[in-house]
């Protein structure tokens, strides 16, 4: 199944809930306007109630879980949608409802807005509002970016809000018989729960692996890679994908216990686990001075970026921007200890030579790798990647699989012109973090 089709699954078994609902609709109950609307805001509230639950069970950070979807970013992406479509129609649920209690009473329609203090299963409903609405708000780019640790506390109160939205559903459902209202939300309710469970209790136990920071190497001003050694069981992860970190560095300035994503550099078939780590924040920053014999716990590992990474000879064109070399190196890194040729082309972006990352040793391991050519491109000396450039360094684009991870506008800048010279979009792969 393609990454695609997986996508729309989860929108269907999203939509499943509305689908039956319309299905065992009365049609003499919509016949006025009442009736019309009062069937919407019953509709509203089931189809957010569904999105919840569903946005609820892809939170669950199951490690190979995602590959389906096209790794962890893209996941989360659905994830979001799901979440942000949940309080959109979970805030006309209640506006709905009043509506059509309107043409009975202006007090029946107050009394739905505002419900007196002892209707429980009312209040249960709007506590679950006002918690996805709390939750939910710094994930809109509206409030600007949030800073990532006070997002992460914040968005604990997503179970309470299912939990409480659950009990207000159980309560007064009206949507669907009553026997297919329980089947169908104690389901939807326990995925859920299983999913949250694992993701604040199992995978603390069983899904993070210990590991010891064993070297600490600066390779460009602002950038350091940790070589981490395992203390048990070993990570099993392929080039392209990211962990979790979590430094217990008592000394450090910042980030000590917190989780961060990062991208591996490490060849899957090395000992040790590498991690390129940039100061872009509080965390990444601190990070830079780590102390080797630092305990560490890692988990993973997620993304799907090189569809095939044991696949080679298939011709692919590589973008790498700044940091986001990570996984080409790793990848260049695991085919040199195998021995195997690649048909790659491979332009790395940075402003000035001051800002380099790897050259050095991507210059040893393009020279190692049989059909393989590397092209370091400088901002400030040439100007944005243009498709002259890329017509020259890379004359069958065409025919190529292409792979981006740089900053949004590089990834923007290079889809578009693959589009240009007439790239489908499905063989145009990018990775991009976004908050996960």
């Amino acid at each position: 199944m393609s990454a695609r089709a997986a996508h729309r699954l989860v929108w269907l078994v999203a939509l499943l809930p509305s689908l039956i609902f319309l299905a065992h609709l009365d049609a003499a109950a919509v016949n006025s306007a009442s009736g019309a609307l009062n069937a919407a805001g019953r509709l509203t509230g089931v189809a957010g109630l569904s999105m919840l639950l569903l946005a609820a069970i892809l939170s669950a950070r199951v490690p190979g879980f995602d590959r389906p979807f096209g790794g962890l970013t893209r996941l989360w992406r659905t994830h979001h949608l799901l979440g942000a479509w949940s309080l959109i129609l979970l805030l006309l649920h209640p506006v709905l409802l009043a509506l059509a209690a309107a043409e009975v009473s202006i007090s029946a329609a107050a009394a739905t807005l505002l419900p007196p203090p002892s209707d429980l299963a009312g209040w249960s409903g709007w506590a679950a509002l006002i918690l996805m609405m709390i939750f939910l708000a710094p994930s809109f780019s509206f409030f600007g970016p949030p800073r990532y640790e006070r997002w992460k506390k914040v968005h604990r109160l997503a179970g309470p809000a299912v939990a409480l939205a659950l009990v207000h559903d159980f309560w007064l459902s009206r949507g669907l018989p009553q026997w297919l209202d329980l089947a169908l939300w104690s389901t939807l309710a326990l995925l859920a729960l299983a999913a949250v469970g694992w993701r604040f209790v199992f995978s603390r136990r069983i899904g993070r692996l210990a590991y010891t920071v064993s070297d600490v190497t600066a390779i460009a001003n602002n950038v350091v890679e940790l070589s981490l050694e395992p203390g048990g069981r070993k990570l099993r992860h392929e080039a392209g994908n990211f962990v979790y970190l979590t430094l217990e560095d008592d000394a450090l300035e910042a980030g000590r216990g917190e989780e961060h994503p990062y991208t591996l550099s490490s060849s899957p078939d090395e000992k040790r686990l590498r991690v390129a780590i940039k100061s872009l924040g509080d965390a990444s920053r601190a990070a830079q001075t780590v102390r080797p014999g630092t305990k560490a716990r890692v988990e993973g590992p997620y993304g799907r970026f090189f569809l095939s990474p044991d696949r080679v000879g298939e011709p692919e064109l590589w973008v790498a921007g700044g940091i986001g070399v990570t996984p080409f190196i790793a990848r260049m890194r695991h085919l040199s200890r195998r021995g195997e040729a690649a048909d790659v082309c491979m332009i790395f972006c940075v402003q000035d030579p001051a800002r380099e990352i790897f050259t050095t040793e991507l210059h040893e391991l393009a020279a190692r790798l049989e059909g393989f050519s590397l092209h370091i491109h400088y901002f400030y000396r040439e100007g944005p990647l243009s498709g002259g450039y890329l017509d020259n360094v890379c004359p069958d684009l065409g025919r190529r699989s292409i792979y981006i991870c740089g900053p949004q506008p590089l990834n923007a800048l290079v889809q578009q012109q693959a589009a240009a010279a007439g790239v489908p979009a499905s063989r145009i792969h990018t990775e991009e973090f976004e908050l996960l």
